[in-house]
């Protein structure tokens, strides 16, 4: 059983600092071949790859030229919304064809696409995580995200209603994170477009007398959508985080995963991103189990977890389109509703 791999939302394309003015990209998300450029005043343009001329890939070989992008082919150019703008060898330009525009956003130096496969306007906004969560503080209370503080792999097959599932999955920090005990559910919250939880988990650290002492840890998370996963942990310094996975094509996905450690006061740069990699290790550790994952439904659930699983699950439909849900849509509803009355 698979489910759709191409969702509506917001999903992160890569990392502003990647993409430079006058830089071009190319990229493949959702089964497109794409462009990305930054205009010479800084704007960050996505469009299909194409030339509407005579095909060039725009993304191998194509150059900025002020805020449009230049075809290497023959040199025909085309603006932010996909109007061709320039034809060097005449005066009129092709007014009929247009190259297909895609809506970006930016924001803590993430640079993110919005999806939809009936092509519809965004649904909502992405959000700076610095404003998610009120214990994290603001971004000027956190270092800035450097190479240390972010990861990324290859074409993997992962699904991003994985990563989604993540937040409701309590039992698995103990053995996937090998967390000392299984974290207690404080909060859990589900609106339009997001969920929101809270975590309760105590951890051991050794002291500065050598003894082992427990601190007291909390996370918090916010799911926007299945593709972007925000979060705040607290115990011995603040790491926000975002976990953002973004389908490539029907069977692959890319996953990135970014970490902003808190200021402490006698942290040197060692230290900083000692705690961001350990962050990174346990991303790294999720991503493990879920390259070799299959998707179940109806899964077989603990009573103690099914209520979060089926609540997730019913959640997320929202985000596939009718018609676009994937090869057994039909028995994954029934599904789920079967696993609703069953610990109703």
């Amino acid at each position: 059983m698979a489910l759709s791999m191409r969702p509506t939302g917001w999903f992160q394309i890569g990392w502003s600092a990647d993409l430079q003015a006058g830089d071009v990209m190319p990229l493949r998300y959702f089964g497109h071949d794409l462009v990305a450029y930054r205009t010479q005043s800084g704007r960050l343009v996505v469009l299909d790859a194409y030339c509407e001329h005579l095909g060039a890939h725009l993304g191998h070989g194509g150059s900025v030229c002020g805020d449009d992008i230049q075809c290497p082919f023959h040199g025909w150019q085309w603006s932010p919304e996909g109007r061709n703008t320039c034809i060097p060898y005449q005066k009129a330009t092709n007014r009929v064809r247009r190259i297909g525009t895609w809506t970006t956003a930016e924001r803590d130096g993430i640079m993110y696409i919005w999806h939809d496969v009936e092509g519809g306007e965004p649904q909502y906004d992405v959000p700076s995580i610095f404003e998610l969560f009120p214990d994290s503080g603001p971004a000027s209370d956190y270092h800035d995200l450097s190479e240390a503080g972010r990861f990324e792999t290859a074409e993997l097959a992962i699904h991003p209603q994985y990563a989604a599932e993540n937040g409701v999955d309590f039992a698995h920090f103990k053995y996937v994170h090998r967390a000392d005990e299984i974290p207690t559910v404080v909060a859990r919250e589900f609106g339009e477009y997001d969920f929101r939880t809270q975590l309760s988990l105590n951890f051991k650290r050794r002291g500065a007398d050598g003894e082992l002492e427990t601190v007291e840890g909390r996370t918090f998370a916010s799911l926007l959508g299945l593709g972007l996963g925000f979060s705040f942990a607290d115990g011995v310094g603040g790491i926000c985080a975002l976990t953002a996975v973004t389908p490539v094509d029907d069977e692959h996905s890319i996953l990135r995963f970014s970490a902003w450690a808190s200021k402490e006061d006698g942290e040197d740069d060692s230290r900083v991103a000692k705690r961001q990699r350990s962050a990174i290790g346990q991303v790294k550790a999720d991503v493990a189990i879920w390259e070799h994952q299959r998707y179940t439904e109806p899964p077989g659930l603990a009573t103690a977890e099914a209520a979060g699983f089926r609540d997730i699950r019913k959640w997320a439909r929202r985000f596939y389109p009718e018609g676009h849900l994937g090869h057994g849509a039909a028995e994954q509803t029934a599904g789920t509703d079967e696993l609703q009355a069953e610990f109703a």
